[in-house]
C-alpha cells in the first residue's frame, strides 16, 4: 500500500510488527528511523524521512496492520504553554522606509531558541492564524530593523498538495506534480506588527526574503525551491504588498462550503499568488521522472484487486478506492454495462463515469501496478513466453465517441481503436498477466501511408509497436535476471529492426518470430559473399524428426492433430537492401505438415526464427511448442471482446474508453487465469478467489443443499461457476473454458445480490 508517498509491502509490514513484538520498549522515533533505513527512505539532503515515516506508521496502526509502542512523554516540552507566553513589546513606528536603517530577515534556527519564542509570541498575538502548526519542511524568519528592533515575522513551509488554478498555471502533469511538488514552498505566514506603519515595508521584506530563501532552504534541506506560493484572504486583505513585490496572481482556492473529506471546513476562497525563484522554474517543475518498474512484493491478504492495482500510478486515495471498487464490480459481472456492473446504483454509476473522465486517470497509470504484479510472477519461472499480438476494437456502433480512427479499409468506414498487448505465459500456458499495452487511434489524415512504407523509418510506422513492446520486456528482464523471457510474435513481427535490436541487447529478452514468406528473406550461403533465400534453404535441410501438434478450432476450421516434419539450422539473416543494418545470426526451425487429411486445403507450414539456440531435435520441438502457446493470446482477446464486451462501452471519448479498458484487460486476464489455475492447483480452497457469501451461495445454488463449513476446492468451485454459465460437466466435456466461466460469474453475482436482499428482509440487517 502507498503511505506518505512510500510503498509498504507485506514484507515490510510484517517486519515492523515483528520488531515491535521483539523490542516492546522501542520508541516510535527509533522505529521510524529503522524503517527509513530498511526502505532507504531519505530526503534530498540524505537525511531519513522520520516525520513522514511516523505518519505512515500511524496510518498502518489505524488500519489495524501493526500495533505501535506507546508514545513517550518528552519532559519540558509544552508547545501550548509556549504559545501563551507574552509577545515582546513592539515599538510604535511611523516613518519612511529609509529611516528604519538596515532591514534584515533573520532565520529562526531552533524551536528552543529565544528567536523562536519571539516568533511564536508575535504570531499568537497578532496573526489571525496563530503560530501554527506549520506543514512539512519549513523555515521561519523574523524581520529586524537596526534602528527599531523587531518589526514582524514570516514563515515558509510545504506547498498545498493540489491546487487547480496553480497546477493549470504551472502546466505540469500529475506525475511531474507528485515528483516535483517539494520544489514549491508556501509563504504560510507574513506579519508586520500593527504598531509599525511604514510605506513599502511589506513588499521590501518580501523581496528580501525570497532573495535568500533558496540558499537557506538548500542549507537546511539539501535542495532549492524554484517557486513560492501564498494565499491571501480577500475578506481581510487586498494583497497589495504581493503585487508590489511582483508576485503573480494565478486564481483562487476552491473554498468549498460543504467541507473536505478530512472533516475540515474552508473559511472561504483565498487568492493565490506565486513568485518564481529561478528563470527555468517551469521546465524544472514540468520534468517528469523516469517511471521505472519496481518489484514491490505481495500486499498480503488484501485480495487480488489490490494485488494487481496497488502499484497503479494513482496518487489520490479517493480515486484509488474507486479503482478497487470498479475492478471488483467488473469482475463480479463481466460483460455487463457500467450501470449493471455497479449493481444498478445511480451513485456508483455516476462515480464510475466521473472516474473514467478524470484527467488524472489514464490507461498506462492504471496498468502500471498490474505490470509490476505480473513481473513479480514472471520472476518465479525459469522460462516465460511474452506473446505480442494486435487486435482492433470496433466502435462503429457508437459514432458519437470522440477520438476514434479508422480500423479497416476505406470502403467499410469502420472506426475504433488499435490494441497491441503483450501477455506473459508460463511454459505450461498459464497466463501470468500483461507486460505491455499500447492503444491508439489511427489518424484519418494518414490514410495511404502504407504505399510509402519503404520510404519511412520504422519510428513513423505502426510496426514500431513491436520494438516498443520488446523494450518494455527488456525492462522486465532486468528485474527478473534468472528468468528467460522470450518475445513471441506472428508473421507481422518479422522485422529486421526487431532482430537487430535483440542482437544489440544480448542480456535482454530472446525472440521467437514466425517468418513471413513474402518478405523474401536472404541468408548467407556457404560460399563467401554469396546468399540464398531462407524459404529455399530450409526445405533442403535434412529432416530432424516428426512431431504432432494440436491445432485448435478457428471459425469453420475444425480442430485437428497435425503431423509435422521438422528441420532446423543456424542462419545469418541479411537486412533488406533499403536498410543499413547489420547481419543478424539466428536459428531457424521449419515445420511442414505431412499426411494431412483431404479436407485440409492449407497444410500447416511454420518457419520460426529465434535467438534461442536450437542444436537438437528436442530443442526444435520445444520452440514449436512455445509458438503453439501463442494461441493463448487469441483466447484472451476473445475474453476481452465477448466476455468483458469492451466494444459495448459507451463513454463518449477514446480517452475514457482506454481508462475503462485498463480495468477490463485485468479482469479478462483474471478470468482466463482462473480457468487455467483450477487445472494447475485444483485442490487449493476456493476462498482465494471467492468470499464466504459467494462460495456458500454458489454451492447451495448448484448442489441444492446447505454449504459445508469449509470452502470447496478451487476446481470444484470453478466447475460450479461454469455450470451456472451452461457447462454440463459430463465426463467427456473436459474442463470448462472461459466462455462458460464469465457467464457463470454474471449469474453468480445476481444470485448473491438476491441472497443479501433476502437476508436483510428476513433478519433486518446485513449478513
Amino acid at each position: 500500500m502507498w503511505l506518505s508517498g512510500q510503498w509498504f509491502g507485506l514484507e515490510v509490514v510484517e517486519r515492523i510488527a515483528a520488531t515491535v513484538k521483539a523490542e516492546p520498549a522501542i520508541s516510535r522515533r527509533a522505529l521510524s528511523r529503522r524503517v527509513c533505513e530498511w526502505l532507504d527512505w531519505r530526503a534530498p539532503d540524505g537525511k531519513l524521512r522520520e516525520v513522514s515515516c511516523r505518519k505512515a506508521l500511524l496510518e498502518l496502526e489505524r488500519r489495524g496492520h501493526v500495533a505501535l509502542p506507546a508514545c513517550e512523554e518528552v519532559p519540558g516540552f509544552a508547545p501550548e504553554a509556549a504559545k501563551r507566553r507574552q509577545p515582546p513589546a513592539m515599538p510604535e513606528v511611523k516613518c519612511r522606509l529609509e529611516e528604519l536603517g538596515a532591514i534584515e530577515v533573520v532565520p529562526v534556527t531552533s524551536r528552543y531558541s529565544g528567536a523562536s519564542e519571539i516568533w511564536n509570541g508575535l504570531m499568537e498575538a497578532h496573526h489571525y492564524l496563530g503560530s501554527g502548526p506549520l506543514c512539512g519542511a519549513q523555515i521561519r524568519y523574523l524581520v529586524h530593523s537596526s534602528n527599531y528592533g523587531w518589526l514582524g515575522a514570516m514563515s515558509f513551509s510545504a506547498a498545498a498538495w493540489r491546487l487547480k488554478d496553480r497546477d493549470e498555471w504551472i502546466g505540469w502533469s500529475e506525475r511531474a506534480r507528485v515528483a516535483n511538488l517539494q520544489q514549491v514552498v508556501c509563504n504560510s505566514r507574513f506579519l508586520i506588527a500593527p504598531s509599525v506603519e511604514v510605506p513599502n515595508l511589506a513588499s521590501h521584506v518580501l523581496s528580501l526574503s525570497v532573495r535568500r530563501l533558496a540558499g537557506d532552504w538548500r542549507e537546511r534541506y539539501g535542495y532549492e525551491p524554484v517557486l513560492v506560493e501564498t494565499f491571501v484572504d480577500g475578506q481581510r486583505f487586498a494583497g497589495t504588498c504581493y503585487r508590489a513585490a511582483n508576485w503573480v496572481w494565478v486564481g483562487q482556492t476552491a473554498g468549498r462550503d460543504n467541507g473536505y473529506s478530512n472533516g475540515k471546513r474552508s473559511t472561504g476562497k483565498k487568492e493565490v499568488y506565486v513568485y518564481p525563484l529561478r528563470a527555468n522554474w517551469q521546465s524544472t517543475l514540468g520534468a517528469e521522472p523516469e517511471d521505472r518498474l519496481v518489484l514491490r512484493g505481495s500486499v498480503g491478504e488484501a485480495g487480488w484487486v489490490e494485488e494487481e492495482f496497488a502499484g497503479a500510478r494513482v496518487h489520490d486515495e479517493r480515486l484509488r478506492r474507486r479503482l478497487y471498487t470498479l475492478a471488483q464490480d467488473f469482475f463480479a459481472q463481466p460483460g455487463e454495462l457500467i450501470p449493471q456492473a455497479c449493481s444498478g446504483s445511480r451513485a456508483k454509476s455516476k462515480a464510475a463515469y466521473r472516474f473514467f473522465g478524470n484527467e488524472l486517470v489514464d490507461m498506462q497509470s492504471l496498468l502500471k501496478g498490474h505490470v509490476e504484479a505480473t513481473a513479480q510472477r514472471v520472476g518465479k519461472h525459469q522460462v516465460v513466453l511474452a506473446v505480442q499480438d494486435t487486435t482492433t476494437l470496433n466502435y462503429t456502433a457508437h459514432p458519437g465517441t470522440a477520438g476514434l480512427g479508422p480500423i479497416n479499409t476505406k470502403s467499410d468506414q469502420a472506426v475504433g481503436l488499435i490494441l497491441h498487448d503483450t501477455m506473459a505465459f508460463s511454459s505450461e500456458g498459464t497466463p501470468l498477466g500483461l507486460l505491455d499495452v499500447q492503444c491508439w487511434a489511427r489518424d484519418p489524415e494518414e490514410a495511404g501511408k502504407k504505399a510509402k512504407r519503404k520510404e519511412l523509418p520504422i519510428e513513423q510506422k505502426e510496426s514500431v509497436k513491436w520494438l516498443r513492446s520488446y523494450r518494455a520486456l527488456a525492462e522486465v528482464q532486468q528485474l527478473c535476471p534468472h528468468t528467460t523471457l522470450v518475445s513471441v510474435g506472428d508473421r507481422e513481427a518479422d522485422l529486421h529492426e526487431l532482430f537487430h535490436e535483440a542482437q544489440q541487447t544480448p542480456s535482454g529478452p530472446k525472440l521467437l518470430v514466425r517468418a513471413e514468406r513474402t518478405r523474401q528473406r536472404q541468408v548467407e550461403a556457404a560460399e563467401a559473399e554469396a546468399h540464398e533465400y531462407l524459404w529455399e534453404k530450409m526445405p533442403a535441410e535434412p529432416v530432424a524428426g516428426h512431431q504432432e501438434v494440436h491445432i485448435p478450432r478457428n471459425g469453420s476450421r475444425a480442430a485437428r492433430t497435425a503431423k509435422l516434419e521438422v528441420r532446423s539450422a543456424s542462419v545469418t539473416l541479411r537486412p533488406p537492401k533499403d536498410k543499413e543494418l547489420a547481419d543478424v545470426p539466428m536459428w531457424a526451425v521449419y515445420a511442414r505438415e505431412v499426411d494431412s487429411p483431404p479436407e485440409v486445403t492449407s497444410p500447416l507450414q511454420w518457419m520460426l526464427l529465434t535467438t534461442v539456440a536450437v542444436s537438437s531435435f528436442a530443442q526444435a520441438v520445444e520452440r514449436l511448442r512455445w509458438y503453439a502457446l501463442r494461441w493463448g493470446i487469441e483466447v484472451y482477446h476473445r475474453v476481452i471482446k465477448s466476455g468483458c464486451r469492451i466494444e459495448d462501452r459507451q463513454l463518449n471519448s477514446a480517452d475514457r474508453i482506454e481508462s475503462c479498458l485498463a480495468i477490463d484487460l485485468v479482469v479478462a486476464w483474471r478470468i482466463y487465469w482462473l480457468t487455467k489455475q483450477s487445472r494447475e492447483t485444483p485442490d487449493i480452497p476456493c476462498d482465494v478467489v471467492l468470499n464466504e457469501d459467494e462460495w456458500k451461495v454458489l454451492y447451495a445454488s448448484v448442489r441444492d443443499e446447505p454449504p459445508p463449513s469449509e470452502p470447496p476446492s478451487l476446481r470444484d468451485a470453478v466447475r460450479m461457476i461454469a455450470k451456472l454459465g451452461g457447462f454440463l460437466g459430463r465426463k467427456s466435456d473436459g474442463d470448462p473454458g472461459t466462455t462458460t466461466l464469465w457467464r457463470g460469474l454474471v449469474r453468480l453475482a445476481n444470485i448473491v445480490i438476491g441472497y443479501r436482499i433476502a437476508w436483510r428482509l428476513a433478519a433486518g440487517h446485513d449478513p
